[in-house]
């Protein structure tokens, strides 16, 4: 798997100094190196382009490299509303998306995630494109969570469904997320309100299609 990615990334992913300066400052404040690779980050700038996302939701800011892939991919006048549980990501994402001249179309929620989805329920918010890269504890409830205010036909995209490719490779040690993504994967597959399929990029994406 890490020899594929890394033959993706050598073909279809360019050197990106704003993306370089995010994983940076990432570096100098302390915080675990766990954005998207580059050809995961390609792809959800493409996914956004071809569905035409105006109104994208993200979960799991960290430094922002993920809110700029998604940015890139937005309609014009679209809008991303990232949520992050911890207040000094949010700030770093945000100074860095303002750095890349996407400041203005982004707003932030802080705080547990399920609470600010359950704010956005509540205020009659719709979106049309979704990203899940947060506590894996959550992804089935953030799944639900996204889909009650989902607009027909939006996409939704979690990331790490792979697990370092355990949920395939019964010979590999299990991580902790191991089974978790093995049960998320057969829900997300199954799931009434969605047609998906699992994508083998990075640590394997799920796309899904509300229905």
């Amino acid at each position: 798997m890490e020899t594929i990615n890394d033959y993706i990334e050598s073909i279809f992913t360019h050197p990106d100094s704003q993306l370089d300066d995010v994983l940076a400052s990432i570096e100098e404040n302390d915080m675990r190196q766990i954005s998207v690779p580059p050809a995961s980050g390609k792809l959800l700038t493409m996914l956004a382009t071809m569905s035409g996302a105006r109104r994208v939701l993200e979960i799991g800011a960290l430094g922002g490299y993920s809110g700029i892939c998604l940015a890139r991919g937005m309609a014009e006048g679209g809008t991303l509303t990232s949520l992050e549980l911890i207040e000094d990501y949010a700030n770093l994402a945000k100074s860095n998306l303002t750095k890349a001249g996407l400041g203005d179309r982004v707003t932030y929620m802080t705080g547990p995630a399920l609470e600010s989805l359950e704010q956005l329920a509540g205020g009659g918010e719709t979106f049309d494109f979704f990203f899940i890269d947060a506590d894996k504890e959550n992804y089935e409830n953030y799944l639900e969570a996204c889909i009650r205010i989902a607009e027909s036909g939006a996409l939704i995209v979690c990331d790490n469904v792979l697990a370092r490719g355990t949920v395939a490779d019964e010979s590999a040690a299990p991580t902790r997320n191991t089974e978790i993504m093995k049960t998320f994967n057969k829900t997300v597959a199954n799931h009434p309100k969605l047609e998906s399929l699992l994508i083998p990029i990075g640590d394997g994406l799920t796309v899904s299609i509300v229905k």
